[in-house]
């Protein structure tokens, strides 16, 4: 899967994530947007839930606004019911993935369709350029059976949840950092060499088993994340375990962020709280 021509990424950070409580009461893992690494763009936040306890995710995330970027939920386990102001309804059920654009503005929920057993999942936040924090909202709710799979030499296994990855093109359409979302499983001993667009910023998280991540090669247990310096493709070997490997064009734009927005300025997240205030989203 990777041109001969391109350099392998090595590991440039390699930091676990924390716990905390968010929504109504949720218990998560905060692996992006905590103090150990606050931002990595154009990606906002990455949290983890996994639980059989209903007691702690019952709560749910009640209705909520959001704009200026997009979040993304990937369930592994479990099931959520998604509902916002725009008339959108979906059941998040293992395996499904929803992208969702706030943009100018969405006001939504996502509670848990469960009271008990195990309820695992993501939730990543990408953010939108400055010409684009104020487009349409937009929803893309991916039933499991629309996400393509593929299988490497080795037995490495992907899941191709947005971009490509050598053929295989991932069902979320018109996404404007150009991400890449793979869940890759891999077994005891094995190696994959997946390339990816020089320019973009790159993170895998280890969320089951273990990996050796990047070249040189970087132990790493469930919990943790890699961020990747730069380079173009990246390798992933070890095992067994599972990683979820992302990859974004950066904005490099100047980021104001204030609980459910993120904008560029003071003054726009002040009039996102105004607008939401007064009924305007």
């Amino acid at each position: 899967m990777r041109d001969q021509t391109t350099t392998l990424r090595p590991v440039a950070k390699l930091v676990r994530g924390m716990p905390t409580n968010d929504g109504a009461g949720v218990k998560l893992t905060r692996i992006i947007g905590g103090p150990s690494l606050p931002e990595l763009d154009p990606f906002l936040l990455l949290d983890e839930i996994r639980s059989d306890s209903g007691a702690d995710y019952i709560g749910g995330f009640p209705e909520h606004p959001h704009r200026g970027f997009e979040t993304v939920t990937y369930v592994l386990a479990g099931r959520m019911r998604h509902g916002d102001n725009k008339g959108n309804q979906g059941l998040l059920v293992p395996g499904s993935v929803q992208w969702m654009t706030a943009g100018r503005g969405i006001v939504h929920s996502e509670m848990p369709e469960q009271e008990d057993g195990l309820m695992w999942g993501f939730q990543l936040w990408v953010n939108l350029p400055a010409k684009h924090k104020m487009m349409a909202p937009r929803y893309q709710d991916i039933d499991p059976a629309r996400i393509p799979e593929t299988l490497l030499p080795g037995g490495v296994k992907l899941r191709v949840l947005a971009g490509s990855v050598g053929k295989t093109k991932g069902p979320v359409e018109g996404i404007v950092t150009e991400p890449l979302l793979v869940d890759v499983a891999l077994p005891g001993g094995s190696a994959a060499d997946i390339d990816l667009p020089q320019g973009h910023n790159v993170f895998a998280y280890v969320f089951d088993g273990e990996a050796k991540l990047g070249e040189p090669a970087q132990p790493a247990a469930r919990g943790q994340i890699a961020v990747f310096g730069a380079g173009g493709a990246v390798r992933l070997a070890g095992g067994p375990g599972r990683v979820l490997l992302a990859a974004g064009h950066p904005l490099n734009e100047p980021v104001a962020r204030y609980g459910p927005f993120v904008m560029n300025t003071p003054e726009e997240i002040r009039q996102a709280i105004a607008d939401y205030q007064s009924g305007r989203f």
